[in-house]
């Protein structure tokens, strides 16, 4: 999850492959399976086509491994930083000589494709340029332009563009082109390479076709932003303000906006309100560019911010949004939508190359995505961020984000009634497929999540992140329902945690996590570690009905933290530990068992002290999983240096005076202040992180005003793991707070594992107490 914009080789027979289709009677859908043909690769569930779950796509797919090839086969691998751990399916083809190539066979009639492929970064980290022959039965088509330019990031969050350091990931793009005609079922259309000399490999993960309709044309009596108001569709000019001219006429006039076929220069947000803003078609209509200069400045349609009013009554609908962006900067609105849409709607959108496809700032109300592709994003696909409220994205199809792929956050202001329903979400690079953060009546049903990559699993649940509590009305309350999902190949590797994260899983880190959450007939298939797991604070009031388990790399249950839940017919088959719970906290976790369970309770459970590697099972043929960690790797959840860790959190005081207690320290507002008792030093102030983090630089501040003249505190800070033995992480010195430098202190700290921060007051030169506005606590 980003943070907010003013601040996240296995060999089996087709037979055991079939072992992991779901029963087609009842409640519960089929997995299509990779197809036999070509089969160099191990078969693995696909995520796409799986009947009555997921997005309704316009494509067929194919994966690379499956072709005709005379390339190598690379994985099966889950391991983060490995190439084929971000292939779908985690296996692809690379090709590194000229004639080398992938052959795809149609089965049905497609006049265009796209393909998933990756290029190796250069020495500069700035990527490298390329292209691929395209042939269609034997013959050259044309030539087409790859890239590694939005892929390859390093380090720990939120990542950089510098080969030198750890980490490497997110690997892989995707491009798109036209065929120039509709080619019959069984032609062969076959990516091959002609050279090496621009690019020593070519890996190819998987290709989709697809029959592309003619341009939508203009609607009666519709604005047209070329021939009314100039705008360039040679994509030579910038159109930015042409654009929005013709968005403020159709407002004012009550007429639709329409972006003809062309490539337009957009180089800031084109800003709408009470307006439909529509195009010939995704393939015609593109909205693409980036101010040359201010890099914070790139192409995007945005709603008016809520702190302005917001925006309502506005659609959207059939153009694509291709970014340029090719670094992650959090604090930069260089989404493709965003702002607050309320009473609005997105429709048949492709965005790609953006910081988050769309990231929507409420209040606002009853906005829907629907229709539409959202790939390759360095940040989240979509993310329902602080008072949305009756919203929903549906029918959507989500591929290599860089983070969260659905996420809704009710930061400080409830999220309630909204839906995530009918989408696929595959191969989010960093954290969870979907997820809620806090919540009131959720509903997330009817998705397809597949290969999770790190530090998140394919369904999440939780009380985390800033401003998810039950005070501020925004912790996960009321019923939320997650029924009819399929999980595939979800969870991961948490390396610094030293195991495993849920395919499906939940979290109480804020507080624990008390409501009803339902998740019922659904399926959970070859969990790289645990298929369920629950950590952190507490998580009360889960119900699993109707859940088929088939494959977990370690167990069916990895319970961490005290709460209860109850099962009926839930069924685990290949297993991979033979005690299929992991449970360390005992009789703290209450099991209600009702009837149809099998496969996945054993009393009493295991409590081993130490992780055991998994045995992905795909299907019931063990192999074996990764034994050794990359270097370094971010944490989970990713620690994002800006975030400040304390706001919000619990704290303690040592003594207050009048009206002003620790809780006003850590609420986010300067103007706000902590005062302790007079004359009676030393004095202290504690706040619980939730979590170890390595803290590297507190903060302190008095109120700005001039008011408050300049003052000297003598203090210490110090921290703990677990509130009773305290460490100095600084020893006691004097700080100033000078109103015309904003009455603030910063100390460095080297760096220590601390969950209880503590800063100790023996003197102040100002007032005979403590006096805090804000204490910030920060890892980087």
């Amino acid at each position: 999850m980003t943070a907010p914009p003013n601040g996240r080789s296995l060999r089996r027979t087709l037979a055991a492959a079939v072992s992991m289709a779901l029963a087609a009677a009842g409640t519960l859908a089929a997995v299509a399976l990779a197809p036999e043909a070509h089969a160099a690769g191990v078969p693995a569930p696909s995520p796409v086509g799986i009947s009555g779950r997921g997005a309704t796509v316009p494509f067929k797919e194919q994966e690379a491994e499956y072709a005709a090839t005379n390339g190598t086969l690379i994985g099966p691998d889950r391991l983060y930083g490995h190439l084929p751990s971000e292939a779908s399916g985690r296996q692809a083809v690379t090709l590194d000589a000229p004639g080398e190539y992938v052959e795809f066979t149609l089965t049905a009639p497609a006049n265009a494709m796209s393909f998933r492929y990756s290029l190796p970064d250069n020495a500069a980290g700035t990527g490298r340029d390329a292209s691929l022959d395209l042939k269609v039965d034997g013959n050259q088509l044309k030539s087409v332009p790859v890239t590694s330019r939005y892929g390859w990031y390093y380090g720990g969050y939120p990542f950089n563009n510098n080969p030198g350091d750890t980490n490497p990931h997110h690997f892989y793009d995707e491009t798109r082109t036209l065929l120039g005609s509709t080619l019959p079922v069984g032609t062969k259309v076959r990516l091959q390479v002609s050279s090496t000399s621009a690019s020593p490999t070519f890996t190819i993960d998987l290709a989709d076709f697809e029959q592309v309709g003619v341009p939508i044309g203009k609607p009666s009596g519709a604005l047209d932003v070329v021939s009314d108001f100039g705008a360039d569709p040679t994509g030579a000019a910038d159109s930015t303000a042409k654009i929005q001219a013709a968005v403020d006429a159709g407002k004012a006039q009550g007429r639709a906006v329409y972006i003809p076929q062309g490539t337009f220069q957009v180089r800031d947000h084109i800003v709408v309100d009470q307006v439909t803003l529509a195009g010939a078609g995704p393939w015609y209509s593109v909205l693409t560019g980036r101010d040359p200069v201010n890099r914070a400045k790139a192409v995007g349609v945005y709603g008016k911010y809520a702190n302005q009013g917001g925006s309502r009554n506005v659609t959207l609908k059939d153009f694509a949004i291709l970014g340029d962006i090719r670094e992650r900067v959090d604090d930069d609105q260089v989404n493709a939508i965003g702002g607050a849409l309320s009473n609005s709607t997105v429709d048949n959108v492709w965005l790609q190359h953006t910081k988050c496809g769309a990231w929507l700032d409420g209040p606002m109300d009853n906005l829907t995505i629907k229709n539409s592709r959202i790939l390759d994003q360095t940040a989240d696909g979509v993310n329902f961020h602080m008072g949305v409220t009756n919203s929903t994205v549906t029918n959507t199809f989500v591929r290599n984000s860089g983070d969260d792929g659905l996420a809704m956050w009710a930061e400080n202001i409830p999220n309630v009634r909204n839906k995530f329903t009918y989408n696929t979400v595959v191969l989010p690079i960093l954290a969870n497929n979907i997820v809620t953060y806090g919540g009131k009546d959720i509903t997330i049903s009817d998705n397809v999540m597949a290969d999770t990559i790190t530090n998140g699993g394919g369904l999440h649940v939780a009380n985390r992140y800033p401003g998810v509590n039950s005070g501020q009305g925004t912790a996960v309350s009321g019923t939320t329902t997650a029924a009819r999902n399929t999980l595939i190949r979800a969870g991961n590797n948490d390396y610094n945690w030293q195991f495993g994260v849920g395919a499906v899983w939940f979290s109480g880190l804020n507080e624990a996590l008390d409501a009803t959450v339902n998740i019922s007939d659904t399926e959970i298939l070859d969990s790289s570690y645990a298929a369920i797991m629950n950590i952190e604070g507490a998580t009360k009031g889960l119900h699993f009905e109707n859940v088929r388990i088939d494959g977990a790399g370690t167990y069916a249950l990895q319970i961490q933290a005290p709460g209860n839940a109850s099962f009926t017919n839930v069924t685990a088959t290949h297993i991979a530990q033979s005690n299929p719970i992991h449970n360390c906290v005992g009789s703290g976790f209450v099991i209600t068992r009702g009837s149809g369970n099998s496969g996945w309770y054993a009393d009493p459970p295991a409590c081993t002290g130490t992780w055991p590697d998994p045995k992905w099972t795909n299907g019931g043929v063990p192999g074996g999983g990764p034994t050794t960690p990359p270097t370094d790797p971010p944490t989970d959840p990713p620690t994002d240096p800006t975030l400040n860790l304390a706001k919000g959190r619990p704290v303690t005081e040592t003594s207050h005076t009048d009206v002003y207690p620790a809780t006003k320290a850590v609420d986010g507002d300067a103007n706000t202040y902590w005062e302790s008792a007079n004359n009676a030093f030393p004095q202290s102030i504690t706040v619980d992180l939730g979590a170890a983090n390595t803290v590297k630089r507190v903060v302190l501040k008095v109120p700005p005003a001039a008011a408050w003249a300049t003052r000297t505190q003598t203090l210490s800070v110090l921290g703990s793991t677990d509130n009773s033995t305290f460490t100095t992480l600084k020893p006691s010195a004097g700080y100033t707070f000078n109103p015309s430098t904003g009455n603030t202190a910063a100390i460095i700290l080297t760096g220590t594992a601390t969950r209880y921060l503590r800063v100790t007051v023996t003197g102040n030169t100002g007032w005979p107490a403590a006096q805090l506005s804000e204490l910030e606590a920060y890892t980087g």
